[in-house]
């Protein structure tokens, strides 16, 4: 299920404003850049950069993802670990509003999203 129009708006105001404080500057955004992306209930952090060897080809490595639990109406937060899996990031597995995950994320205390 999809969010609706309402969430959809507050999820792109709180990630406008998270990406503004955390991009890289523009002249170093075709190297490395940050991008947020929605599927489902869900809302996933992605840094984006060209492949070393083969500079042509972007790859999309995620940082952070927020799935929301509408029967609780919180926001369950996971990190990507070198297994590639998420997992529940223990420090503070949920967050009350979606502007809330980003300032988790942005805080970054443990260096679980990026590093």
């Amino acid at each position: 299920m999809a969010f609706s129009e309402f969430e959809a708006k507050k999820i792109e105001r709180a990630a406008s404003e998270f990406l503004e404080a955390r991009r890289p500057p523009v002249e170093i955004r075709p190297k490395l850049d940050l991008d947020v992306r929605v599927s489902g209930q869900s809302v996933q952090i992605v840094e984006i950069r060209p492949h070393f060897r083969e500079p042509a080809t972007i790859i999309e490595s995620p940082v952070a993802k927020a799935t929301y639990v509408k029967k609780s109406q919180r926001w369950k937060i996971y990190w990507m670990r070198s297994d590639l899996k998420w997992h529940s990031y223990t420090p503070e597995p949920e967050s009350r509003s979606i502007e809330e995950f980003f300032a988790i994320v942005n805080a970054d205390e443990n260096g679980c999203f990026f590093g």
